[in-house]
This record gives structure tokens, sequence and C-alpha cells, in this order.
């Protein structure tokens, strides 16, 4: 395999250490889930109904802020949003062990609203940084970063929990926040490049929004919540199918396999000559999961090897829906874009679990790869009439989204 790419795009001046920086400031991040809900569980003493409604209105506060905080950094730069964000987050997880639960559910929203948009300006700075010809390396990378950091994340927070209790844990992870908010701060790393930012200039107008959030930018955030709603869902699955098998003991192996399968998929997506369309990627990674709802009852190393396929296509699905959109968006607006598509990752990831918890206390646990699959496969094919036969790359200028004509 040809790593010529990934040599490159480590090259280019300051992503190799923004790079790294962001892993670190996505593991708190990635961490903080967890953390409110054993809290929930083992400090408010709750069940896990309970953690799950904290956990469900963080994320909530979380894809209705992303986009407004990317709109603001569109106008206003990086900095002034991160200082808030920063701030706002190091108060919540100050006060948030002292808060009862309705307080803290309450709270949890607000600052799911005002949260630091890691994930969101991480692709921003990659996308300022990064050539567009080289630009699915990089957000291969970046996406292999993202499945490292929530390997990690939610294992700590559990390791912290169990050793530490929930009251140091969540300072802990307040403390890491503050720390990633402030390293990017400092570092104050470009959302545009200098021939962007030349051609946007500074004070610019916001670019009206009709001129970008098109019926095919639409479809394109479909698919990318498809996708965190396949892996969402997914997720449940194996842990009822394990369950159901009395192998939960093999449940912390098998997932990190599958995490492993996906970090290798998107290295060798990274490497490849050519971009695959995300429509190729996600209908494959939707369809290859509906097989698994064959493996009800079978034994736990069958699992392990029939997530191969979908493993593989994980991080390859979500690299190049983000890849995709930095080149349909004009870098004017590329900041609310970007908090589109986390919101759009975020509604995934939110739904899935309930809808295929609800399908498996039902039917049992092979009907939640079905469903999970299925569901995919059927939101490519709705955004299939609205995908664009051809595109051009935006320039870097505010000019209106490219002209798509859309498939028959």
């Amino acid at each position: 395999m040809d790593i010529a790419p990934y040599k490159q795009v480590l090259s280019l001046p300051g992503l190799k250490l923004l790079t790294l920086i962001g892993f670190l400031a996505r593991i708190p991040a990635t961490a903080a889930g967890m953390t409110i809900t054993l809290h929930v569980i083992t400090a408010l003493h709750l069940d896990y109904a309970a953690a799950g409604v904290a956990g469900a209105l963080g994320m909530a506060g979380a894809g209705l802020g992303g986009p407004i905080a990317g709109r603001l950094i569109d106008r206003l730069g990086m900095r002034p949003i991160m200082i808030v964000a920063t701030a706002c987050q190091g108060v919540y997880w100050l006060v948030a062990p002292q808060l009862s639960y309705p307080l803290l559910v309450v709270f949890a929203f607000i600052a799911g609203t005002l949260s630091i948009p890691i994930f969101s300006i991480m692709r921003q700075f990659v996308a300022a940084l990064t050539p567009v010809d080289q630009r699915r390396t990089a957000f291969a990378i970046d996406s292999m970063a993202v499945e490292l950091s929530y390997m990690l994340g939610p294992a700590l927070a559990v390791a912290a929990v169990t050793g530490l209790g929930s009251h140091l844990t969540m300072y802990f992870v307040g403390g890491g926040m503050v720390v990633a908010g402030i390293s990017l701060i400092l570092l104050n790393p470009p959302i545009r490049s200098a021939e962007e930012e030349a051609s946007v200039g500074a004070g610019a107008p916001a670019i009206p929004r009709r001129q970008w959030l098109t019926p095919s930018l639409w479809a394109l955030l479909a698919i990318t919540a498809a996708t965190t709603f396949i892996l969402s869902a997914t997720e449940l699955s194996v842990v009822a199918v394990l369950n159901n098998g009395d192998a939960t003991s093999f449940t912390g192996l098998v997932i990190g396999l599958w995490c492993l399968y996906s970090l290798i998929g998107g290295f060798v997506y990274g490497a490849l000559p050519r971009t695959l369309s995300p429509l190729t990627l996600i209908s494959g990674l939707g369809l290859l999961t509906i097989p698994l709802g064959l493996l009800s009852g079978v034994s736990w190393w069958w699992l392990i090897l029939a997530l191969i396929p979908t493993g593989l296509l994980c991080a390859p699905s979500l690299a190049s829906t983000v890849d995709t959109m930095s080149k349909w968006i004009p870098a004017g607006a590329r900041g609310e874009a970007m908090g589109w598509h986390g919101t759009a990752l975020t509604i995934g990831i939110a739904t899935g679990a309930p809808v295929s918890g609800a399908i498996i206390d039902a039917f049992g646990p092979g009907w939640g790869f079905v469903t999970a699959g299925a569901a995919g496969t059927l939101l490519v094919a709705l955004a299939l009439p609205f995908w664009p036969r051809r595109s051009r790359t935006m320039s870097p200028s505010q000019a209106p989204a490219p002209e798509l004509e859309p498939a028959a």
C-alpha cells in the first residue's frame, strides 16, 4: 500500500501538531457522556432511563448549538467563540457534581448548546490547512483520530469513576475540556486558507443559506445521519447478541476489534488513488449490516469475524461525508456547514440506539442489525434523487454553491 499520501499530508505546515492536539482534545469530550451516565447511576442512585435522559439532552443541546457556533465562527473568527465556550464548560463541570438531578438535566442541555465545537471546528481547520486534492487523506486521518478518541474516552471514564468516584472524574473531564479549549485558543489555527481569507475578506456579510443549503446538501446530511444511526444501532445490537448468548464479558473485546477494523478501513481509504462516493460507502455499510441479523445465538467469535466488512467501512463512510461537504461549501459558510454536519452525526447517534432497542425488545437481538442496515440503506435510497450527477469544487470565494444537476 502506498503511504505517500499520508506523508504528504502530515508534512503540511501545522497539520501534524494540530492533529495531535485535536486527538487529545477529543478524549474528554468523548468521556463526558459516559461520566454523566455513571454519575447519575452511582452518585445520584437513579436508573438507566434517568441517565439516558441526561445524556440525550446534552446531545440535543450540542446538536442545536453546533450550527449556531459555526455561523458565529464564520463571522467573528474562532477565538471569541472558543473563549466563551471554554469558560462555559469550565463553569458547568465545576458545579455539575453538586447539582440535583433536575438541575443537572437542565444544565446538561445548556452546556451542550454552549459546548466547545471540537469535532466540527477540527474539520474546519483541516479543510483550511489542506489542498482540495489532499483532503480525502486528511479527513481519513481525522476520522481515525475520532475513532481512537471514542475507544479511549469512555473506557477512561469508566476506569476513573470506578477508581476515583464520579465527582473527581467530572472535575477531570471539565479540566481536560478547559485545557483543550485554551490550547486551541493559543494555537489559533486558521479557519480558512490564505487564498480563501483574501477572497472572503474580513467582516464580510454572511453568505445567504439559500446559496449553499441546497436539497443536495440536505441529502448529504441525511446520509451522514444514516451512518451514525447504523453504527449506534449496531453497537447496541452487538451488546444484545452477546448478552443473549451469555457472553457479556466479551463485549469490550468485540467492540474494540470492531473499532480496530474501522481504523484499518480508514487508513486504506486515505491511501486510495481516488475518492469514493459517500453513497457507495454508506449503502455498502447498510447492506452489509443486514445479514448480521443471522448471528443471533452464535458464538461470540463468529461475531468478531462477521463484523469485519462493516467495520472496514465505518471510518471511510464518515470521512467521505465531510470530504464531500468541504468541497460543496463556500469557505465563508464552512463553519456553519460543519456545524450542521455535526448535528447530523448527533441525530444519528441519538436515534440509533432507542430505535434499535425497541426493535430488539420486541423481536430479538438479531433484528437490531436488520433495522440498522435497512434504515441506513433506505435513507441512502431516498437521497439519490437529490444527489448531483456532477459537481465542481467550490472556489475560495463567496460564490453561490455549485450548480448541481439532480440525478434522474
